[in-house]
């Protein structure tokens, strides 16, 4: 595909997600007022929209066409924006600046933070509900998708990712290969496994083409945080909108301190290259959802 044909139906599909969010967004009212304003002041914070394009378009691989996929497409992404309302809370990361404004908990206090992304985690559960109610449900799909969402977001998911990652952080012997690949696949991949195969199951995939695409967004998943990793120590900070260098100056490990600079880039373009193999296996029109996979693994920002 074409660079200035993606990036045009990479824009326009982009806007199209943010306007699927705000026909999902709860109504500011009530006493709970003051959560649901941070809520939707954290969920339209701006942002790629990866994973939940990523679903639809594994949706549209497997021949996929309803709307189905809509109510996941925006609990995933609240699911996916609570993560990060938490990561910047001063009990983890301390970030007051995210994307460019001012992060949830620096507008709205701690506690409204912590409170906005338990909000945003439950109502994320509550909208993939409506997918019951859509014309073309099938409801043994729709509930093993919201199987899939639920475990891929949890403790056996993202959330044992970020366990593993706090704990790491406070271990004074170096990381083993195994737990730095633990740490990447459930805190990163999880979630671009989750909008995958959510996408794939309401799509009428069969088991062994699901189990194909959880490995394909495994090494996505996989790929991109090691990309990121390299970045952090190639990078130009201008260009990545944030320092460079921060996780040697915070002694962090990573692949790449693991592994070094030109095995972890060879792992990267290992990984990718795998990922757009299974997808080329799949007999559906993935030509934009391929270029995305590229695109987000090789990206400089």
């Amino acid at each position: 595909m074409e660079k200035d044909r993606f990036q045009a139906e990479l824009q326009a599909k982009t806007k199209q997600i943010e306007e699927l969010l705000k026909k999902y967004l709860p109504e500011e009212k009530g006493y709970q007022k003051t959560v649901l304003e941070a809520m939707n002041y954290s969920l339209m914070a701006g942002g790629k929209r990866l994973r939940p394009m990523m679903m639809q378009e594994t949706y549209r691989l497997f021949g996929g066409n309803g709307t189905v996929i809509e109510p996941f497409m925006a609990a995933m992404e609240m699911i996916h924006t609570y993560s990060l309302v938490h990561d910047d809370l001063p009990a983890m990361d301390n970030d007051e600046y995210r994307r460019g404004r001012k992060t949830t908990h620096t507008v709205y206090g701690e506690a409204m933070g912590i409170l906005a992304g338990d909000g945003l985690l439950n109502y994320a559960f509550e909208t993939a509900l409506k997918a019951f109610e859509e014309p073309e449900a099938d409801l043994k799909k729709v509930a093993q998708a919201m199987a899939v969402l639920a475990r891929k977001a949890g403790v056996y998911g993202m959330i044992g990712g970020q366990t593993a990652d706090i704990e790491a952080e406070e271990q004074t012997e170096p990381l083993t290969r195994e737990q730095l690949l633990y740490i990447h696949e459930n805190k990163t991949a999880a979630l671009i496994q989750a909008s995958m195969m959510v996408g794939a199951i309401l799509a009428g995939a069969s088991k062994e083409e699901i189990a194909q695409i959880e490995k394909c967004a495994y090494n996505i998943g996989i790929a991109f945080q090691i990309q990121d990793d390299i970045l952090d120590v190639i990078g130009d900070s201008k260009e990545l909108g944030k320092p460079v260098g921060s996780d040697e100056k915070n002694h962090k490990q990573t692949y790449v301190t693991l592994n070094g600079l030109e095995q972890s880039m060879e792992e990267v373009r290992v990984l990718s290259q795998e990922a757009v193999n299974i997808l080329d296996e799949i007999d559906g029109d993935g030509e934009f959802l391929k270029q995305l996979v590229i695109t987000l693994i090789d990206r400089r920002k």
